[in-house]
């Protein structure tokens, strides 16, 4: 195999990853500590991605519609938590899917009177529609480069707000006992509210830097939440470091099984037989690997074991 195309097909993969990583970091949490299935999480990765677009429109900047298109996105997701969501904490699992998927419908629904039923499109400024040099004389599109960088960045200052303040040590707790947490005195309906309103602010994020690649369009969030739950599920429930590596993982492994797979079976299979089964086969990768992790690890790659 080519080494450049290798190169690209790992930075795609890792372009993947973050994308993941922030979708399901947040998710991981609000299940991880409030017991909380949140099917509509992916709507918030959709209305960052309209709001960017249409702020973008109006101010001619990119970047302003970044700045205000993260934080519109956490207000969103405090109004959800407050009028939604803290509704349903007590309610079992089957409530939740119901409530949620019918916020689905309601998002769905409300972007398509505000926005019309076609996507939206952006032009991303000049500086970062170019390419980036890399190994092997390979060139990258420096606004993919960014997305990756962002998503690193992003992951970085979780992780140091997670293990090193005082806000992380009430998160962990709480994933590890809300009832003792809230015992101690500390008010856990704010925490609920910001660790809520922080994971739709970072699906926001995710869709409005995938915007500019694909378009803002209605129902964005819904598939690529399937894949959030996968990487929850294979790095551990209530772990943002096992959030951080099963999305990366599912992301090569994704992005490579795609672009790879029919030349490997081609090595055992005819070359008609490769192409034919190559597809189906790669879109199975990922499931096949959650299967795999829980066979050996029903806890997921980072998460506890109950005892």
């Amino acid at each position: 195999m080519d080494g450049a195309l290798i190169l690209i097909q790992i930075l795609n993969g890792l372009q993947l990853g973050v994308l993941l990583f922030l979708l399901a970091a947040g998710l991981t949490l609000v299940f991880g500590i409030m017991d909380f299935i949140n099917l509509a999480h992916g709507a918030f990765y959709m209305l960052g991605a309209f709001i960017c677009a249409t702020l973008a429109i109006w101010f001619d900047s990119f970047l302003i519609a970044v700045l205000l298109a993260v934080p519109i996105t956490f207000v969103i997701g405090v109004v959800v938590e407050l009028g939604v969501a803290r509704q349903l904490y007590q309610a079992d699992h089957l409530e939740q899917i119901l409530a949620t998927f019918g916020l689905i419908l309601i998002a769905d629904t409300l972007v398509q009177m505000i926005w019309g039923p076609q996507g939206m499109t952006f032009a991303l400024p000049e500086v970062l529609n170019g390419q980036v040099q890399l190994l092997y004389g390979v060139e990258f599109p420096v606004y993919r480069v960014l997305i990756i960088s962002v998503g690193l960045l992003v992951a970085l200052a979780l992780y140091l707000v997670v293990s090193h303040t005082r806000t992380g040590m009430l998160i962990r707790a709480g994933a590890s006992n809300r009832r003792m947490v809230e015992a101690l005195g500390v008010d856990i309906r704010m925490l609920f509210t910001l660790v809520f309103a922080a994971g739709a602010a970072m699906a926001g994020l995710a869709g409005l830097m995938i915007a500019p690649i694909t378009e803002a369009s209605i129902g964005m969030g819904n598939e690529i939440l399937i894949v959030a739950f996968v990487v929850i599920v294979i790095g551990g429930i209530g772990s943002v470091q096992g959030a951080f590596f099963g999305a990366m993982l599912v992301g090569l492994i994704d992005t490579l099984g795609r672009a790879f797979l029919d030349d490997l079976l081609g090595l055992v299979l005819s070359h008609q037989a490769a192409e034919t089964s190559a597809p189906a086969i790669s879109a199975m990768l990922i499931y096949i690997l959650m299967v795999v992790i829980l066979y050996f690890r029903p806890q997921g790659l980072f998460g506890v074991r109950a005892s």
